[in-house]
C-alpha cells in the first residue's frame, strides 16, 4: 500500500463484481489512519454513476473504509442528526491516489434515532445469480452485514456518538473549500 498522509486529497472508484465501474466520488480528504480502517470525508463533493449522469453530494460525509471488513460507513451530517448509510463491499484497497472497493448491493440505512433498515435484498439476489457470486462470498457478505448491525445497534466503531462531527470539524481544516485563500 502506498504511503497515506492526512489531509492528502483522494478520489473513490466504486466497481460491481464484475469489475465495471459503478460510480465515482472526486473527492475524499484522508482525515485518520487507524490499524484497521481509514476515515475520509468530502462534501458537496462530485459522482459520476456508471452510465455518466452526474450529481453533488447535499451534506458532509464521514467515510470508513476498512482493511478487513467487507463494509464501509458513511455518516451523513444533516439538519436532523447523522444518518448513516453503510454498503455491504470489499475491504478497500488504495491505487494511485485512488480508494477502490466492490459495491455488493446489500445497503444498511442507520437513522439518527438508532434504528435501521437493510435495503436492496432484490438488487443484490439479481446480481448474485447473474454475477455469479459464490457460496463463500455470500456468506462472507450475509456475515458482514449480521457484525455491522452489531456495531449499529451497540453504537459502536462508526456509530459512536459524537465522532463524525469530530471527524468533520478534522475535515474543514484539510479541504479546499473551507482553506482560506
Amino acid at each position: 500500500m502506498q504511503k497515506l498522509e492526512i489531509g492528502h486529497h483522494y478520489v473513490i472508484h466504486c466497481y460491481k463484481h464484475d469489475s465495471k465501474i459503478h460510480r465515482t466520488w472526486d473527492e475524499a480528504v484522508l482525515l485518520d489512519i487507524k490499524d484497521d480502517y481509514l476515515v475520509f470525508g468530502n462534501e458537496r463533493t462530485k459522482v459520476i454513476e456508471s452510465d455518466g449522469r452526474n450529481w453533488k453530494t447535499k451534506e458532509p460525509a464521514i467515510m470508513y473504509f476498512y482493511k478487513k471488513q467487507w463494509f464501509n460507513v458513511i455518516g451523513q451530517y444533516k439538519k436532523n442528526g447523522i444518518y448513516y448509510y453503510c454498503n455491504i463491499a470489499s475491504p478497500f484497497l488504495i491505487d494511485d491516489d485512488t480508494i477502490k472497493y466492490i459495491d455488493y448491493d446489500l445497503d444498511l440505512r442507520v437513522f439518527p434515532d438508532g434504528s435501521f433498515k437493510v435495503l436492496d435484498r432484490g438488487e443484490y439476489n439479481y446480481h448474485k445469480e447473474k454475477m455469479h457470486y459464490s457460496k463463500e462470498i455470500d456468506q462472507i457478505l450475509k456475515s458482514e452485514l449480521t457484525t455491522l448491525i452489531d456495531f449499529a445497534r451497540n453504537k459502536t466503531g462508526p456509530f459512536t456518538k459524537g465522532k463524525v462531527e469530530e471527524y468533520y470539524a478534522i475535515y474543514k481544516k484539510y479541504s479546499k473549500k473551507y482553506v482560506r485563500k
